[in-house]
């Protein structure tokens, strides 16, 4: 098949990884101003918003896997950032004073981006597109 009669643009895996390469790219740019990947700054703040959360709730949250979420975890209490409590069967996550000291740069960071993709897409089509994915990603994972 020749390069010209391949049709990618049409096809949703290819646009929205590409979208998702761009996008992770310009998160990890902006939160590297608090020393974060954009998956260790969204943990934070979802913790730093509901200190005890347990994992699964976390990773219904911020739609990643539960193994994902235990790695990640494991990693940011290895920098003293969050510290895990066993309460009976169950396990909930807090933030440390570490965390909740950076947790102005985060969401000044998460402003950030969306003030980046907004004045690139304009406010309209990245309202409309944030939802249509947020949409689609729910009924794709059912």
């Amino acid at each position: 098949m020749k390069e010209k009669d391949l049709d990618f643009p049409n096809c949703l895996y290819f646009s929205s990884n590409s979208l998702s390469r761009i996008m992770t790219r310009m998160a990890d740019e902006e939160f590297a101003v608090a020393g974060l990947s954009s998956s260790y700054a969204f943990l934070l703040m979802t913790v730093i918003n509901k200190p005890g959360i347990r994992p699964k709730h976390i990773s219904r949250q911020i739609l990643l896997n539960p193994s994902t979420i235990t790695r990640l975890i494991e990693k940011m209490e290895s920098r003293k950032l969050l510290k895990r409590k066993v309460v009976g069967r169950n396990t909930e996550v807090y933030p440390t004073r570490a965390s909740l000291k950076l947790e102005p740069a985060i969401k000044q960071a998460w402003k950030n981006l969306n003030l980046r993709y907004t004045n690139i897409l304009g406010g309209k089509q990245a309202e409309s597109l944030t939802s249509a994915i947020y949409l689609s990603t729910g009924l794709l994972n059912k």
